[in-house]
């Protein structure tokens, strides 16, 4: 599934959209996770891209009489294409803008989202209970301290919790579990404040290096320009089981924690 870093990048790929006019709206397919809008077809041509921000993993698309809510799923992608670009099997939106471009939505299994929202964003379901953003000043120590006084729950659970912080998925919370030398399965009540100001300092800073190689290509993740990310290259223990650590030559060992595969180094990450 694309991660922050992913989404990130697909954001600032299509930037080149904004200040452009949309001509038509074209939906192949509106079963996705929820139904694509019908009135999108109306709605948006001759409105304008006045923006596009990021939410988590939300992508938002500004227009003078509301947003766009775009959601990646679990295998989609946004691609910025020429007009004359025919389409494919599991191409099920399009946004023609006047000038040629088209943003196209391709997600083979469906669980993507295309959303509009005519009222204060924030105030929407999928909005208005998520936790900080990662850069955030407001994402701190102290923060966590206070925020997981109750949690008895695995500390890699907690950081992937949206409610605690957007968009630390599976592969960023083993790599910055990694690189703060904290054992995935330690009760969050149990950090102390020196190893969670260390975890705030990798979640930004894995995230801050995954955002420079473009992401992670993971089966068949691609930017909005149809370029892969290169940061699993550079990953310390995610999908290494078994290999040596970067860091003690210490074999990579894998768990399962809330149903997802998780990996450490038993060593550089001691109980």
């Amino acid at each position: 599934m694309p991660e922050l870093p992913e989404v990130e990048t697909t954001r600032r790929g299509l930037l080149p959209l904004v200040g452009k006019s949309v001509k038509s709206v074209t939906i192949r397919h509106a079963t996705l996770r929820w139904p694509i809008p019908p009135q999108l077809v109306t709605t948006l041509p001759q409105q304008i891209l006045r923006g596009i921000t990021r939410r988590a993993k939300y992508i938002l698309c500004e227009f003078d009489t509301g947003t766009l809510l775009l959601h990646l799923g679990m295998s989609g992608r946004l691609c910025l294409l020429d007009d004359n670009y025919p389409p494919v099997k599991h191409d099920h939106f399009d946004i023609e803008f006047t000038d040629g471009y088209v943003l196209r939505l391709h997600d083979p299994r469906r669980f993507g989202a295309v959303l509009w929202l005519d009222n204060k964003i924030n105030d929407h379901v999928l909005l208005n209970s998520l936790g900080p953003e990662p850069f955030e000043e407001t994402f701190n120590a102290k923060y966590l301290i206070e925020t997981f006084s109750n949690k008895t729950l695995a500390i890699k659970n907690a950081i992937m919790d949206g409610h605690v912080v957007v968009g630390v998925g599976n592969i960023y919370a083993s790599e910055s579990l990694f690189r703060a030398r904290i054992h995935p399965e330690i009760p969050a009540n149990k950090v102390s404040l020196k190893s969670c100001e260390r975890l705030v300092t990798e979640i930004k800073s894995t995230l801050s290096d995954a955002l420079s190689a473009g992401g992670s290509s993971l089966r068949n993740f691609f930017g909005a320009d149809g370029n892969p990310g290169y940061f699993q290259q550079e990953y310390f223990v995610y999908g290494r089981t078994d290999k040596p650590c970067k860091v003690c030559s210490a074999p990579i060992k894998c768990i399962r924690l809330g149903q997802r595969s998780t990996f450490y180094c038993a060593t550089c990450q001691k109980r």
